[in-house]
């Protein structure tokens, strides 16, 4: 993983051990750009105004994506189950070894 001239994290391109590296590591504009490689495009604004950074995301609720980001319930919903939870989730088993 490579770090930018501003201080985020390349992380679209990089995948170790076939994961994602470590988010608690993103900066704001690596949250904004997975989502928007993960199709979430339009969604991917709403992290950046909020300024969630990776730490910031891996603290994330269900009720906080749903009503904190101002997006519409689908997006929300597939937001949290496949990419907020399973990153945490990542988070938490890298962490416990």
């Amino acid at each position: 993983m490579e770090t930018k001239a501003n201080g985020s994290m390349e992380t679209k391109s990089t995948v170790e051990n076939g994961q994602l590296p470590d988010p608690a590591h993103w900066a704001v504009a690596d949250v904004v750009n997975y989502f928007k490689a993960t199709g979430f495009e339009e969604q991917a604004n709403a992290f950046q105004d909020q300024e969630i950074d990776g730490k910031s995301l891996l603290l994330m609720t269900r009720n906080d994506v749903l009503t904190g980001l101002s997006i519409k319930l689908g997006p929300a919903l597939k937001i949290y189950e496949y990419h907020v939870k399973p990153l945490q989730t990542q988070h938490l088993k890298s962490n416990a070894s």
